[in-house]
């Protein structure tokens, strides 16, 4: 993972104007940027996809499976849509069972969000815009 995640941010900071919150984990990732092109960030997210998927089925010996195969892209509404998406990127891990606390998870923007904002905010933030049952369905619980 640590390989696919340092590809993805080089992706990112190469076609996105900021990335807010980032969180790869074994079967799929979560990134919320901003950016001035979705299409262009949606084809280079395409074309790392394919690349991942080529290396990874020859190391196996086998052609046609997709590792990756698809991004979806939402516009944020509103403060709180925002705030709530980073917390909901962030705690993903522990959604999925990896484990107990979302700072715990190293394939993260988590741990950088804390030291930039610090944990009296990081905690204020999290309180204020709870996930709840936010993103329920993009994704199955316990994959």
């Amino acid at each position: 993972m640590e390989s696919f995640s340092a590809a993805l941010l080089a992706l990112l900071q190469q076609n996105a104007t900021c990335t807010f919150a980032w969180c790869v984990l074994p079967n799929h990732y979560h990134v919320l940027v901003e950016t001035s092109s979705v299409l262009k960030l949606l084809w280079e997210l395409g074309r790392l996809h394919g690349r991942i998927s080529h290396d990874w089925n020859g190391e196996e010996n086998t052609r046609g499976r997709q590792v990756f195969h698809g991004a979806t892209e939402r516009s944020m509404r509103s403060e709180h849509h925002f705030n709530t998406t980073v917390n909901y990127v962030h705690n993903n891990p522990v959604h999925h069972g990896y484990v107990r606390l979302w700072t715990e998870w190293p394939w993260s923007s988590a741990a950088e969000c804390i030291e930039q904002m610090g944990s009296l905010e990081a905690t204020k933030l999290w309180k204020e815009y709870p996930i709840r049952n936010y993103g329920r369905k993009w994704d199955a619980a316990g994959i």
